[in-house]
């Protein structure tokens, strides 16, 4: 089951409040890869190891949200930075 735009519609960026939007599959996929060579961190510098299933991206496109079964972990910390340094 995918997440639904109803609430992709209400969630905001818990830093900025900036809307976000679900990331395209071509997007998706291109994090994988980066996540599969070692590139991607977590704001707090945590190496990102786990694919993700989608993403949030953040209106600025700074920064995604992943998502992992389903469910959007919202956290800052957890927050990755699009342009691969956080």
């Amino acid at each position: 089951m995918a997440i639904k735009q109803e609430l992709i519609d209400i969630l905001v960026c818990p830093e900025t409040k900036q809307s976000l939007t679900l990331a395209e599959p071509d997007e998706v996929a291109d994090i994988n890869q980066r996540i599969a060579r070692g590139e991607l961190t977590t704001r707090r510098g945590a190496p990102v190891r786990e694919p993700i299933d989608d993403a949030l991206i953040r209106a600025d496109r700074q920064y995604f949200y992943p998502i992992r079964d389903d469910i959007p972990i919202m956290l800052i910390d957890e927050a990755i930075a699009l342009a691969g340094d956080s």
